[in-house]
Parts: C-alpha cells; sequence; structure tokens
C-alpha cells in the first residue's frame, strides 16, 4: 500500500520537526490522521512512524497528545510478531514503562526473589529489526557500520547492548531516509560515523551506542565535535583559547613600534606585546600586530 506508506512519512516528518521544537499547534490532528489510517508491520518497519510519535510524546506536555500517542503506539505494537514483542521495540518502551512487565522479566523477577536478589537486570538497547534494501551501496555502507560497531571494548560490560547489526541497519537507514539518494553527501556521513565509532581513542562513543544512551536517530545527525572524545573535546576547547588570547594580546594595548616589519604588507606601523608562556628560565614569547593590514603573528 504504496499511498499509506508515503502519507505515514510525510505526517513522519512534521512530527519530527515538531518533536525538536516548541511548537505543537497541530500535532493532535496528526496523530488522529495516523489512527485512520491502515497500519501493517511492512509499513511500521519501513517508516519508523512508531519512534517519530514516541519522540514527540517525550517533548509534548499536552495531556491529549501523551495519551493518543500512548494509544497508537500501543496498537502498533500488537502487529509484532510474538518473539519481537516480548524483547520490547524502542518505539514502547517509555510508554511501557507503567504497565505491567512482559513474561521474560516477570521470570527474571521471580528468579531474583527466589535468590534473594531485588535488583533489576539490566535493560537491553533493541530497534526494530529493518528488512534487506536490495541496494549493495546502502547494504555496504550498513556493513561498515556494523563491523565498527562490534570493535571491542575494554572492561565493558556488554549485558545491555544491542545488536551491532541492527543498530547499523538502523543508523544508515536514518542517514538515507534524510539524504534519499546514496551521493556523496551520504557517503561522508556514513564514512564520519564509521571512522568515529572504531576510534580507539574513543569507545566512549561506541559503548554509548551499543547500550542505547545515544540513538541511531542522534548518532546519524551528530556532529565530528558532538562525536568526538573528552579528551579531543578539551583539546580543541584549548587551542580555541589559545586562539582567542593570541588575538586579544596582538589588538589590545601593546607597544607601538617600526622596527618590526609585516611579513604581508611590507609596513613597518606594528604593535607589540611580550608575555611568558612557557617556564620562566624560557624566553619570553612576542605577539606582533599589523596596524595597516591586520596581520598576526608571533616568535620567541
Amino acid at each position: 500500500m504504496p499511498g499509506t506508506e508515503e502519507e505515514v512519512i510525510r505526517i513522519g516528518k512534521q512530527l519530527e520537526k515538531m518533536a525538536s521544537s516548541s511548537d505543537h499547534g497541530n500535532a493532535l490532528d496528526l496523530l488522529k490522521a495516523l489512527k485512520d489510517l491502515p497500519m501493517t508491520l511492512e509499513v511500521l518497519q519501513k517508516t519508523r512512524i512508531g519512534m517519530s510519535v514516541n519522540s514527540l510524546r517525550k517533548q509534548s506536555s499536552n495531556d491529549d497528545v501523551i495519551t493518543l500517542s500512548k494509544s497508537l503506539i500501543k496498537s502498533w505494537k500488537k502487529l509484532l510478531p510474538v518473539a519481537q514483542s516480548s524483547r520490547g521495540s524502542r518505539d514502547s518502551q517509555d510508554s511501557s514503562r507503567d504497565s505491567p512487565t512482559d513474561t521474560g522479566s516477570e521470570s527474571m523477577s521471580s528468579k531474583d526473589a527466589g535468590n534473594g536478589n531485588s535488583s533489576q537486570s539490566k535493560p537491553t538497547a533493541t530497534v526494530n529489526p529493518l528488512p534487506k534494501t536490495n541496494d549493495s551501496v546502502r547494504e555496504k555502507c550498513r556493513e561498515m557500520l556494523s563491523n565498527a560497531l562490534k570493535t571491542p571494548l575494554e572492561d565493558a560490560d556488554t549485558s545491555g547492548f544491542g545488536d551491532p547489526v541492527e543498530l547499523a541497519s538502523a543508523i544508515e537507514d536514518c542517514i538515507f531516509t534524510e539524504f534519499t539518494n546514496t551521493d556523496t553527501k551520504y557517503k561522508n556521513r556514513i564514512r564520519s560515523r564509521v571512522a568515529n565509532l572504531k576510534d580507539s581513542r574513543n569507545p566512549g562513543l561506541r559503548q554509548k551506542v551499543l547500550s542505547g544512551e545515544i540513538t541511531p536517530e542522534r548518532i546519524a545527525t551528530m556532529t565530528a565535535d558532538e562525536m568526538a572524545s573528552d579528551e579531543m573535546k578539551e583539546l580543541r576547547k584549548n587551542y580555541t583559547k589559545e586562539a582567542i588570547r593570541d588575538h586579544q594580546m596582538a589588538t589590545t594595548g601593546g607597544t607601538k613600534t617600526d622596527l618590526l616589519k609585516c611579513g604581508k604588507c611590507g609596513k613597518r606601523n606594528c604593535t607589540y606585546n611580550q608575555v611568558q608562556t612557557r617556564s620562566a628560565d624560557e624566553p619570553m614569547t612576542t605577539f606582533a600586530y599589523c596596524n595597516e593590514c591586520g596581520h598576526r603573528w608571533k616568535f620567541c
């Protein structure tokens, strides 16, 4: 039913925009339109509309929107196969917290009670399995993402980790949905995810994706700065501070001199400052600024 699928995709995009903004004006009308559409498991998996609805539910403060969102997710959950439903889809995890736990959780709780252990089992990051794309480029990209997620993590508790193959498929699907093709922008986005996920100096990113702390939708759109390790973020922060300091030292105050010659314009209308940037037994660093062309440089 291509007509239903196209309509669901259209509504899903509008809901995603609302979830990322504070304007939820016609959210209720869109949810009612979804309720009237003949939904199937295939449409659910292809459009990932459940995730869009659940995201809106979390952000909305409208009781009617929240109630209808929960109702839709609950009705769609009945379309899932029994084996898949028992694992629990990401779309319905949050909305089902107040309802009785599934059979697997009950049996685990009973086992813990029998052993005198009341602690709850660690949740597992799961996503809906996606069908094959029949596109060699997309399948190769999913394989690259999967291999990156499979990179070993030292001293990490993997009990709550999701399936790397399913997570990789979900990430690729989010990227493809954004670009709607496999052109250069799509491939560059994939390559940046792969490089950061398998970076041995940034295992925290891979662990957060596998544990579900970072969702496939989030990792698909993160910038290089957002994916960087804490060490790299601190290094970039220090570089920025140093650049700002160099700029301020060269442009504010200082001593005017005609002894320095600008290497860019050749003029001798310059201002300089000397700062002790290294240890006390090292010479001071001179920051120079050309008052003619704005060129800045430093030397010891």
